[in-house]
């Protein structure tokens, strides 16, 4: 390589100081932290609050719970904690950034943020965080490792309440009585088991069967300072946004992962998320597994023994075309998959698609996210899209109250979002902070003698618990951000498609309404609006044709999933007369021409009429 001033600048002084800095990190990395475990026959027959799940967001519960004063169980069947960071090996964190560039949700996250230095971080230093933040606090007993975990509940004429739990480890079986519980698990599983009501997957969008893929994290070794210096330096001065690079992690090589052929359609290689760990090893999120339904028996199981087959290509793959991976090994994977969804439980509010990419503020805020709506493909023959890009979004109080059970919160990605909402609600930054919020509403709604649910209606109290939270270190401000397409004529209808997850705008939100919509798309936007909405229609064989697309192509179209053999101007005259084109519109004049091209917004604001037009049963 000739040093010239260039490469000296781009390459050899940040590799040099690169250098420094991983060798110096391999040697200064915090010590031995256990948590010291609570024997079984020590725990308590009651807690003021038990939390359920040691996920960051049920740590977060369970140490805000201990600094409202109260005293907390933490239970989980995994033998440490952590959760995802620790058992599933996911060490980069999908921040959440205000318009001006702050952190959004403070608190403990940022605690938990400050101390592991950075978004990409060593899964072991992340295990020593959150032990430390849980042995600090004396009013908390932790028990880990046991075998099952179940809610104790018990009727009134006021419904289901959950007053404890069940545990039963080691051949043994304790009840704990609670004043509340909260629900950290990744998949509501006490809230499920409790009785709260909850869809699956992408089935609240008539996706039924659906979920987003599974990932199975896998670690490589063989990855010297110089490999891992080339690694960067290809990422860091490519040009492309969607690729990059810092001391601790590298994201890209999508052009050159999208060229693998997988050994069959259950699994697919996307871009690599790497993140360097302290020993020099390298963890890599990049190979999805579909077909995955999380709540059956042995799926998980099989996606695992899936991944396991397909590595060994993955990795030859890899080594002979990423640049800085030729001498890559692999070295492990990961304990537990990451699975992005499985519950999504129905709470006294859910979280819309709209309320994330309309910026809505609310007055029971307890969190803030602005991370993109990032829904990950559910098959091989369906790309992860981008849907949009939030700046700034609460999530309200209620989004944790669950319908029909009381005394039981839920937090994580299992709260109350549906399923696109939950495409950007789910990150751990949003989670923790809901965690910690769980933590001091449980104690709030104790000294007030409330059910989770009166407390959820009472306004003061809620601003209480907010003057609370900010007394402890999070920052929850009422804010007001424009929604910037809210004047657009078409955009009702933008709103219909962009809820079926049929309309994507991407990181820059470039919906395109006023660019041509092309056949092929509208009638394949059609036949799924159809389907998931689950209008009863006959489906016609329709095709693309040559010319330019225009308002009658539209209307034959739309003809003929109605049974009707019409031309396509009587198709667009049938439609006139069903009130289609309403004349408070000026726009729809504007189309009536063979030549005129018809809009994405205007094709969206068909799309909505015909369906409320066949009788959908949801939205009008």
């Amino acid at each position: 390589m000739v040093i010239n001033k260039k490469t000296l600048f781009a390459f050899v002084i940040p590799g040099t100081v690169l250098l420094l800095l991983l060798a110096y990190s391999r040697f200064s990395g915090p010590g031995p932290y256990d948590v010291k475990l609570t024997p079984l026959h020590e725990v308590k027959q009651a807690y003021e609050l038990v939390v359920v799940g040691s996920d960051p967001e049920g740590i977060a519960a369970a140490v805000s719970g201990a600094r409202n004063g109260l005293s907390v169980l933490l239970v989980d069947t995994r033998p440490e904690l952590g959760g995802l960071f620790t058992r599933g090996w996911l060490n980069s964190l999908d921040m959440n950034y205000g318009p001006d560039g702050e952190i959004l949700n403070e608190g403990l996250f940022l605690e938990f943020f400050k101390q592991i230095k950075g978004d990409s971080f060593d899964v072991d230093e992340a295990r020593w965080v959150f032990n430390r933040l849980v042995m600090a606090e004396e009013n908390l007993a932790v028990l880990l490792g046991v075998d099952a975990v179940s809610p104790v509940t018990e009727e009134s004429p006021a419904g289901t309440k959950v007053r404890g739990v069940r545990i039963v480890t080691g051949g043994k079986q304790v009840t704990v009585d609670s004043g509340g519980v909260i629900d950290a698990t990744q998949d509501g599983d006490m809230a499920a088991l409790a009785g709260v009501p909850f869809s699956v997957g992408q089935e609240d969008i008539g996706r039924q069967s659906s979920y987003m893929a599974v990932t199975q994290v896998f670690k490589l070794t063989g990855v010297g300072w110089s490999d891992w210096l080339r690694l960067i330096y290809s990422l860091r001065y490519d040009g492309k946004k969607s690729t990059g690079a810092n001391w601790h992690s590298a994201w890209g090589f999508s052009d050159i992962t999208s060229q693998y052929a997988p050994s069959g359609d259950m699994v697919a290689l996307r871009g690599l998320n790497i993140g360097r760990q302290r020993d020099g090893s390298l963890l890599i999120n990049a190979l999805l597994v579909f077909g995955v339904d999380p709540l059956a028996g042995n799926s998980r199981q099989k996606a695992r023994d899936t991944a396991d087959t397909e590595l060994p290509l993955v990795i030859t793959f890899m080594r002979e075309n990423v640049p800085g991976l030729s001498n890559a090994r692999l070295a492990g994977v990961a304990l537990e998959l990451y699975v992005r969804e499985s519950r999504h439980i129905y709470a006294e509010y859910r979280l819309t698609l709209d309320d994330v990419l309309e910026n809505r503020d609310f007055a029971d805020r307890i969190a803030f996210g602005s991370y993109p709506v990032d829904i990950q493909p559910t098959g091989s023959g369906t790309p992860g899209v981008i849907i949009g890009k939030p700046k700034q979004y609460a999530v309200p109080f209620r989004c944790l109250v669950p319908q029909e059970v009381d005394g039981l919160l839920v937090v994580g990605r299992a709260a109350g979002y549906d399923t696109l909402a939950h495409g950007s609600a789910r990150t751990v930054p949003v989670g923790m902070a809901t965690g910690q919020a769980a933590g001091a509403a449980a104690a709030l709604a104790q000294e007030n003698n409330l059910t989770f649910r009166q407390l959820a209606a009472d306004t003061m109290l809620i601003k209480t618990m907010q003057n609370r939270l900010n007394e402890q270190g999070v920052d929850l401000h009422p804010f007001s951000i424009e929604n910037e397409l809210a004047n657009h004529w078409a955009y009702e209808g933008l709103k219909f498609v962009r809820r079926l997850g049929l309309a994507v705008g991407g990181y820059g939100n470039d919906y395109r309404l006023d660019e041509p919509i092309e056949h092929q798309r509208f009638l394949n936007i059609l036949s799924r609006s159809v389907q998931q909405h689950g209008a009863v229609l006959q489906v016609p064989e329709l095709y693309p044709e040559a010319n330019t697309f225009n308002i009658y192509d539209a209307s034959y179209a739309l003809a003929a999933y109605l049974g009707l053999s019409l031309s396509k101007e009587d198709s667009y005259a049938y439609l006139q007369e069903q009130g289609f084109f309403r004349p408070e519109s000026a726009h729809w004049a504007g189309y009536a021409g063979y030549d005129t091209p018809l809009t994405s917004g205007a094709a969206y604001m068909l799309l909505k009429d015909f369906i409320v037009y066949v009788g959908d049963p949801g939205d009008d």
